[in-house]
C-alpha cells in the first residue's frame, strides 16, 4: 500500500495560494484517477484507487499546515505503511516558481508542514515532491507570501509543476523512488556557447 499526502490548509479562503499546491497535486491526481477524497479519517480527507496492482491512498490533511504530522503519523501508523511507501508533496520557496524535485529524505528546511510531520513520525526518512514556489522579495513577509496566490504569468508554470509533480506520483508507485527521480529531477542544460 502507498501513501500520497498532498500538504495545505482546509478552507475556500486558501485555496490557490501557494502553500496549498500539494492540495492540488492531490486534486488532479484524484480526478485523473476518477475518484473522490472524501472520507474523513485521521485528521484527513482521503481517497483510494488501485493501479500497478497496488493500493493506492491519497491523503489531505485537514489540521492546517502546522499540525499535518498528525494525519500523516495516523495514517501511517493505522494502515502499517513503511515509510518508503509514503510521499509527500508540498511547496518549497528554496526551489524556483514551477520546478518539480522528488527527494527519498531530508530535513524539513523552512516549511512547517514538513517540521510537523517528521516531529510526529520521529524520522525524516521518506519521500517527497517539492514544488517550487519561489522566494518573496527582499523584505517581504514570509507567511503573507506563501498564502498569496500566484502571478498571472506563474500560472502555466504551476499548472505544469502539477502535471509533473503527478506523472512522478505514478513512476513513485510503479518502479520506485530512484526511477522517479531519474524521470522528474531533470535540470535543463545551459546553452552552450558558441565561443
Amino acid at each position: 500500500m502507498y501513501l500520497i499526502v498532498g500538504l495545505g490548509n482546509i478552507g475556500k479562503e486558501y485555496d490557490g495560494t501557494r502553500h496549498n499546491i500539494g492540495f492540488e497535486v492531490i486534486d488532479y491526481l484524484s480526478a485523473k484517477k476518477g475518484i473522490a477524497v472524501k472520507k474523513k479519517e485521521q485528521n484527513g480527507l482521503t481517497g483510494v484507487y488501485h493501479e500497478f496492482g497496488e493500493k493506492i491512498l491519497l491523503a489531505k490533511p485537514t489540521t492546517y499546515m502546522n499540525n499535518s504530522g498528525l494525519c500523516v503519523a495516523g495514517l501511517v501508523n493505522f494502515y502499517q505503511v513503511p515509510p518508503e511507501n509514503l510521499l509527500v508533496i508540498y511547496d518549497d520557496i528554496d526551489l524556483a516558481t514551477g520546478a518539480v524535485r522528488i527527494r527519498q529524505r531530508g530535513s524539513a528546511g523552512t516549511h512547517n508542514g514538513m517540521r510537523s510531520i517528521i516531529q510526529h513520525l520521529g524520522s525524516q526518512d521518506f519521500p517527497r515532491i517539492r514544488i517550487g514556489t519561489g522566494r518573496p522579495k527582499e523584505g517581504a513577509d514570509l507567511v503573507h507570501f506563501v498564502l498569496g496566490r500566484f502571478a498571472k504569468s506563474e500560472l502555466p508554470l504551476m499548472e505544469n509543476a502539477v502535471t509533473e509533480a503527478a506523472r512522478g506520483i505514478d513512476f513513485f508507485v510503479k518502479d520506485g523512488v530512484d526511477l522517479a527521480m531519474n524521470q522528474v529531477n531533470i535540470r535543463k542544460k545551459p546553452e552552450e556557447s558558441d565561443v
